[in-house]
């Protein structure tokens, strides 16, 4: 029996905490939150903040953990590379994990290599950005340089609104540092979502997918939906394929795991947003249907340095993911599912939250309550449901 180490004991981390434990491994998960219910999953729990880096090396050296596994989580990337690296487990090296999950690191990444990348400078305060604004074609995106999840992320189009969203972009920033991009436009394209998988640096596994984002959201930046098979051609996909695998490359990547946010502009061009070196929240359900790929059982083989299984039948039918979330903060009591559409189209629904249970307006991610996934009988039905979810699936609060 194999010791895994657990990165975080959120619900998100549920499915990785019982997929190592049907594998047949003894399972521990550190968290700095007591109450997270990943705990009652495992085997043993430690109450340790999952960013100590020296503690997780000091326990997991105490425990001879055999692998050390980071699931959706940007955070949790680095400290497990760190203390995978000391210990000689299979891991990515530290330094490219940096990059990987730092916005600033990876734009200056990109610009050194010759990639595609908009014009992008990081700052510490919103004075010293209203002094370089002038330089950047609006609109622009004020992001924190490390967080995920699109956590304190914001659009402008003028100026006016330039400190309001940097002190909402410095409240999600451990780094306490934010990143001013310049928007890439994309009027023939969906914003592009994608999973990927590389064993010994090469990318032998990946799927893209179009991302959904609900204008009336409080946070419209993060994406809630997502549907299958991608709009884009062949040639695209191959052009992103032949970027992913340059970064591998350049970055001496290894075996794991890999989340995609990518922007196709109107000339055809690929950027390369984000490339997180893990799996994203939710999409290991909408993998099994659509490529029958078990990302969650490779994660822990890559951790492990056991084989990938990579061997993926790609659907010819219409699928997608939603995770629901809620417009105004309060007590949860439910969700309305209109009754034709739970019956013709949800395939698995799932709920990461009681009734009874003070709930927030979306920020980002971390505050989606639950998520589905659903099939379609065309292309014409996928986009006209999930493109207006809101009909068919509504989150009600208790009265106040």
């Amino acid at each position: 029996m194999k010791k895994v180490l657990i990165l975080g004991g959120s619900s998100v981390q549920i499915p990785i905490i019982k997929k190592a434990r049907q594998m047949g491994h003894y399972v521990v998960v550190c968290d700095y939150l007591e109450e997270n219910p990943g705990r009652h999953y495992a085997h043993e729990f430690h109450n340790i903040s999952t960013t100590d880096k020296e503690k997780l090396y000091d326990i997991a050296a105490k425990l001879n953990i055999d692998a050390i596994v980071c699931y959706s989580s940007d955070t949790n990337a680095v400290p497990a590379a760190y203390v995978s690296e000391k210990l000689r487990l299979p891991t990515h090296p530290y330094k490219s994990i940096e990059i990987l999950t730092n916005k600033e690191k990876f734009r200056g990444f990109l610009k050194e290599n010759n990639f595609n990348t908009p014009r992008a400078k990081a700052f510490c305060c919103w004075k010293k950005a209203e002094g370089e604004i002038h330089r950047f074609k609006m609109p622009v995106m004020i992001k924190p340089v490390d967080s995920s999840g699109s956590k304190g992320v914001s659009k402008i189009d003028s100026i006016d609104s330039l400190k309001e969203k940097v002190e909402n972009a410095l409240n999600f920033s451990r780094e306490n540092r934010f990143l001013i991009e310049e928007f890439i436009e994309s009027k023939n394209y969906y914003h592009v979502g994608g999973e990927g998988f590389s064993v010994n640096g090469k990318l032998v596994f990946r799927e893209y997918y179009n991302e959904h984002f609900p204008l009336e959201s409080p946070n419209p930046f993060v994406s809630m939906g997502a549907s299958y098979p991608i709009m884009l051609s062949d040639q695209i996909q191959k052009k992103i394929d032949a970027e992913i695998q340059r970064v591998l490359h350049l970055l001496d990547m290894k075996t794991g795991a890999y989340n995609f946010e990518i922007r196709i502009d109107d000339s055809d061009q690929v950027y390369l947003i984000e490339m997180a070196p893990r799996n994203g929240v939710g999409y290991q359900s909408l993998l099994k249907y659509t490529t029958n790929f078990d990302i969650d059982e490779n994660v822990i083989n890559a951790a492990l340095g056991h084989q990938i299984h990579h061997s993926p039948k790609y659907s010819k039918e219409y699928w997608g993911i939603y995770g629901f979330y809620s417009n105004e903060n309060g007590i949860f009591k439910g969700i309305d599912i209109e009754e034709e559409f739970s019956k013709g189209n949800i395939v698995e629904f799932e709920l990461f939250v009681e009734p009874g249970e003070q709930i927030s307006k979306l920020r980002g991610a971390h505050d989606i309550l639950g998520c589905m996934i659903f099939k379609f009988s065309c292309k014409k039905e996928l986009f006209e449901k999930i493109e207006n979810m809101s009909e068919y699936v509504k989150v009600s609060l208790e009265d106040r």
